[in-house]
């Protein structure tokens, strides 16, 4: 990550203006989408979207040849083209044909990608942007800060000062003044303009249709008031039938802003007249711009299921602190990664793909069903494999992949730490890493890891047996935890094996692209947990979890490996959470609470992983209600705690807000204790309780339970 990168997440982050602006909206965007649903099947509508999109995409040739005979059948002329620098190209010979002096524009996305106002501009040609957002923003001379919002980063002072300085002295930071005065200035320009430029939300092959969404009606006085408009639509907005319209509609309005429509929705089917009855010239630009490329890839055609709709902005928690000025270039966010990868260079993804901090808060909300951190981890994929590993990563995923090397180092880690460890905290580290214990307290090294004390435990033998699968944090740094599990399991008659093989799940390779370390992880871990016959694998980090279930196989799938698949798949089928085996092993009725104890008021944080990947949130929230617990639902309980592995330590400034704003909720509930299941997310929030002086106890779900079963 560049050092002028990291220099412009600083100035975002101290810019009060930006994340407040960017913190009410997702809050009140949460509720008034939710509202927006009420009686719909979101997960039928995105069944339907991703199978419109995906099927398109897939016949993106066949759809633009027959969108081009419907469209120019009803008088329009469509241009189809890759180069982006042909769309301009036409554009200015059009204009220039036609003597257009004066333009305007409607939002459009595909306009901004192609940078077609700085052509346009440099040939003598005047354009006005007409979305209110998108004007205040060519006025200060910024770009979008969000696919739908351009302007949210601004204030009402802020846009009534650039008004004042760019338009006409004297405007007050009233809202209702501001936009009577903006439709009053861009009134005229409407009415001058030769020429309006517009994009386009869907474009129907089966009738040449082109659908625009919009909610202050200015795309309709662009595109009927000039005697010429141009619609600049990329090919992945094409669907093949007028029926498809409908569940696009249904969502885009939903999951955009929390509406259940827009305030406008024209469709364009053709010619109309101008005001003097001659026919007004439509021109359709098909541009590709790579989008077909993408739709070659095996992986990365998902992304072109996208509506548009920024959701995935809106629930994203690094970007409620950034805004688009950091996460994105053109298109913001995570997809805006994606896209940015694609239409302009893989290069230019570089530091954006490092924000996302992988929580997979857009995936059950994304309405195309697109998975865009498993994308952006195959975009780091690709980045590594075209640029290699820095030397840093080299060196420490060399002592991880080395396994014995590494367990010796942290064995040695538990002696050096003294000078520094407080108890059961490092709470603080001198010089370089001293960010590191900036904002929350680190755990000490464990005098003795949890393989060791292991071997120490009575367990009942003879009888099922299940592999624990610990990790380095529970296996380092929180034995107690594996203690904990193992206390349970042996309540059920369950004998726990650790198999000493075990070695890194691969989760820290994996998330910063080194794919080929993931890989040799995988393939130890496979190795050493298949040794033993067990009807489980269990793990109580869902980080770890996920990689045992789903990852390995998705490494090897991304490298071409099939000999390992087989055993991978074999794991995967084991694997199981801590929270899903013990209330399974309780409906099964071998583990059995004691009665009659009311064990007083807690709440619970969902990690990531183990609520949207493994879809493990309501079992840990019974078995600590049959425990004798009652539960306080935190707001937000299941937004990232901010911890995400190496992520709090590559990015410690952002790391730092998002665990704030979880304590905050947190010492809100009034508990007296915070309950979770991943180790990674007691690290976060315990170090951050501690470092905050605040009286609550943070525990696993392990932990917790260990007492109370008969």
């Amino acid at each position: 990550m560049t050092t002028q990168f990291k220099e412009s997440i600083e100035t975002a982050l101290n810019n009060g203006n930006l994340t407040g602006a960017l913190g009410r909206f997702s809050e009140a965007y949460r509720v008034s989408r939710a509202k927006a649903y009420e009686g719909i099947d979101f997960e039928a509508v995105r069944d339907q979207i991703a199978g419109i999109k995906g099927s398109a995409s897939s016949r993106f040739e066949e759809l633009a040849e027959q969108f081009k005979q419907n469209a120019e059948a009803r008088g329009a002329k469509v241009f189809r083209t890759a180069d982006p620098a042909a769309v301009k190209q036409y554009i200015l010979d059009l204009a220039k044909a036609q003597g257009v002096q004066r333009v305007v524009k409607s939002k459009s996305m595909a306009s901004e990608e192609i940078h077609l106002n700085k052509a346009l501009e440099q040939a003598g040609i005047e354009v006005d942007e007409t979305d209110l957002g998108e004007w205040i923003i060519q006025l200060a001379h910024q770009t979008p800060s969000h696919m739908v919002m351009p302007a949210i980063h601004m204030t009402k002072e802020e846009v009534a000062e650039v008004f004042s300085q760019e338009v006409e002295a004297g405007q007050a930071p009233d809202i209702p003044k501001l936009v009577k005065f903006a439709r009053a200035k861009l009134r005229p320009k409407f009415l001058q303009a030769d020429m309006g430029i517009t994009g386009a939300n869907i474009a129907v092959a089966e009738s040449g249709s082109l659908v625009i969404v919009t909610n202050e009606g200015n795309a309709r006085l662009v595109s009927t008031l000039p005697r010429i408009h141009v619609a600049i639509v990329g090919i992945e907005k094409l669907v093949a039938l007028v029926k498809d319209i409908q569940p696009i509609l249904t969502a885009l309005p939903r999951s955009a802003t929390g509406q259940l429509l827009t305030s406008y929705v024209s469709i364009l089917s053709g010619q109309v007249a101008n005001p003097d009855g001659s026919p007004k010239e439509l021109h359709i630009i098909l541009m590709d711009n790579h989008r077909s490329d993408m739709a070659k890839d095996p992986m990365f055609k998902e992304a072109l299921q996208c509506i548009r709709c920024a959701t995935c902005l809106n629930v994203c928690p690094v970007f409620r602190l950034v805004g688009g000025h950091v996460f994105g270039k053109t298109y913001t966010g995570g997809i805006g990664t994606i896209l940015t990868a694609w239409f302009d260079e893989l290069k230019k993804s570089e530091d954006i793909q490092g924000l996302c901090i992988q929580c997979g808060s857009c995936v059950p909300v994304c309405p195309g069903k697109i998975d865009i951190p498993g994308l952006i981890l195959e975009l780091r994929r690709r980045l590594v494999v075209e640029k290699g590993q820095s030397l840093a990563m080299k060196a420490i995923f060399g002592v991880v992949n080395n396994r014995r090397l590494f367990h010796s180092m942290l064995r040695m880690a538990s002696v050096t730490q003294k000078p520094f460890k407080q108890g059961r905290f490092i709470r603080h580290l001198p010089l370089f890493l001293s960010d590191m214990t900036d904002f929350r307290s680190l755990p000490a090294v464990a005098a003795v890891p949890f393989r060791d004390k292991v071997k120490e435990i009575q367990q009942p033998k003879g009888g099922e047996k299940v592999a624990f699968y610990a990790g380095c944090l529970i296996d380092f740094a929180y034995p107690e935890m594996g203690e904990s599990l193992v206390k349970i399991l042996n309540k059920a008659g369950i004998e726990v094996v650790f198999p000493d093989a075990q070695t890194c799940c691969g989760a820290p390779a994996r998330y910063n692209g080194a794919y080929e370390v993931a890989a040799q992880n995988a393939r130890d871990n496979i190795k050493a947990l298949l040794e033993t016959e067990v009807t489980h694998v269990v793990s109580a980090c869902p980080t770890c979890t996920v990689a045992l279930k789903h990852d390995f196989l998705d490494t090897f799938k991304s490298l071409g490996i099939t000999d390992a698949v087989d055993e991978a798949r074999q794991l995967s089928e084991k694997t199981i959470d801590f929270a899903s085996l013990v209330k399974k092993l309780v409906d099964e009725g071998r583990l059995t609470f004691k009665e009659g104890e009311e064990l007083g008021r807690i709440t619970y944080h969902d990690s990531c992983h183990l609520k949207r990947t493994l879809k493990a949130s309501d079992e840990p929230r019974e078995l600590l209600k049959q425990a004798g617990h009652e539960i306080a639902e935190m707001y937000e309980c299941d937004t990232c705690c901010g911890m995400a592995g190496s992520y709090s330590l590559k990015l410690p400034e952002i790391s730092a807000p998002i665990l704030e704003r979880k304590l905050k909720h947190i010492k809100e509930t009034g508990a007296s204790k915070v309950v979770m299941d991943c180790p990674g997310c007691v690290m976060q929030i315990r170090g951050g309780l501690d470092k905050d002086g605040a009286p609550i106890q943070v525990e696993h779900t392990a932990e917790r339970l260990s007492d109370r079963f008969l």
